[in-house]
């Protein structure tokens, strides 16, 4: 019994694993398993179908969502519906961008951010929230943890 305890004590409380969320044609680390939802939402004048694959760990949520919005003229806008939409989730006071998102592979694009947001959830609870924002090609990606408190390492691995 003591050495299953040792064992269990052993555990890492992140599981890191290589994901490719299919669609996506991105590659990241999540630290769970995540499991996919889609449904169709309106992102920059038009209603597209936006996927999601995230996964609790501790008491942080991490996610990806990503959708194609088809034209590049429309990028701007859709990065910049998400970042509001993030920024209203959280309730969050905090406005402004914190730097350019840098992520391999991506296109650039002015409006690909970075979001370090601090607020409240809809049921009152204080929350932190990473949020980077970039696109690849017609694709816009949505990367976020979401949790009390954001653990540094954690937020190295994910993004």
């Amino acid at each position: 019994m003591l050495l299953g305890l040792a064992l269990a004590a052993c555990t890492p409380a992140l599981d890191w694993r290589e994901s490719r969320p299919e669609g996506s044609q991105a590659r990241l680390m999540f630290p769970c398993k995540p499991a996919s939802h889609a449904r169709r939402v309106a992102i920059a004048g038009e209603t597209v179908e936006m996927s999601m694959f995230a996964c609790s760990a501790g008491e942080t949520v991490y996610a990806l969502s990503f959708a194609d919005v088809k034209d590049p003229a429309r990028v701007g806008a859709a990065l910049d519906d998400l970042g509001r939409a993030a920024q209203s989730n959280l309730q969050s006071s905090s406005g402004a961008a914190s730097e350019a998102a840098r992520v391999a592979g991506m296109t650039p694009h002015p409006q690909s951010v970075q979001w370090r947001l601090a607020g409240r959830l809809p049921d009152g609870r204080d929350a932190q929230e990473r949020v980077v924002l970039c696109s690849h090609g017609t694709r816009v990606y949505q990367a976020t943890m979401l949790g009390a408190k954001l653990d540094a390492a954690a937020e190295d691995s994910f993004f």
